[in-house]
């Protein structure tokens, strides 16, 4: 993977609920930002291992939401997150984490055939499961949507983003992971970032 030369004058916002602590030092008002963070989490992955923040820290990490016998939009998801995770392959401190909010269906087994199936090499790349209430947490601490809905196709409904997150679990940005200008988009921030973080 070959970063990009051109200069960018991309900069990228830190999203969600900031909080300011006040103090005084020198007899000087000082005020530091507390920016939101993506709070602690465990699950397992595609390979049965526990996997979670920790594994996460000091990574940028692309996030989805998915589910394997999903109808409509998550193949395509799939397929971009998986060009994504191929052009980026081998860059320090990357991961990919594609989480599944069908649990009683995406069984580790089944999130590990799904990517044998897709054919990635990434390593970086991890399917994720875990108990439903945790998964939708989850997923509202990502800021996206992810709910079940008999009326829907599936199921389930759920966002379609791809949440780009700092090595300080910080939210930068979202893309639509079914439109190539957004993931066009996505490729370009995430140099930037990988060069400025």
């Amino acid at each position: 993977m070959v970063l990009s030369c051109k200069p960018e004058s991309t900069t990228l916002p830190i999203l969600g609920h900031h909080d300011f602590i006040t103090s005084y030092e020198s007899g000087e008002l000082k005020t530091d930002t507390v920016f939101y963070t993506i709070p602690k989490f465990q699950l397992e992955n595609h390979l049965g291992s526990e996997f979670g923040s920790e594994q996460l820290a000091g990574k940028i990490h692309i996030a989805d939401f998915f589910f394997t016998s999903c109808p409509t939009i998550c193949p395509v998801m799939s397929r971009n997150m998986l060009a994504l995770s191929e052009e980026f392959n081998g860059v320090d401190n990357l991961a990919f984490v594609s989480i599944s909010i069908d649990p009683r269906h995406d069984s580790v087994k089944v999130l590990n055939s799904y990517y044998q199936k897709l054919g990635g090499s990434n390593k970086e790349w991890y399917f994720l499961t875990g108990e439903k209430n945790k998964i939708f947490d989850l997923a509202e601490a990502y800021m996206v949507s992810a709910a079940e809905d008999p009326h829907a196709p599936g199921g389930l409904i759920h966002s379609g983003a791809f949440i780009l997150v700092d090595k300080q679990m910080r939210i930068r940005a979202y893309y639509d992971g079914t439109k190539d200008d957004d993931v066009e988009k996505l490729r370009t921030d995430l140099e930037w970032l990988i060069e400025n973080e």
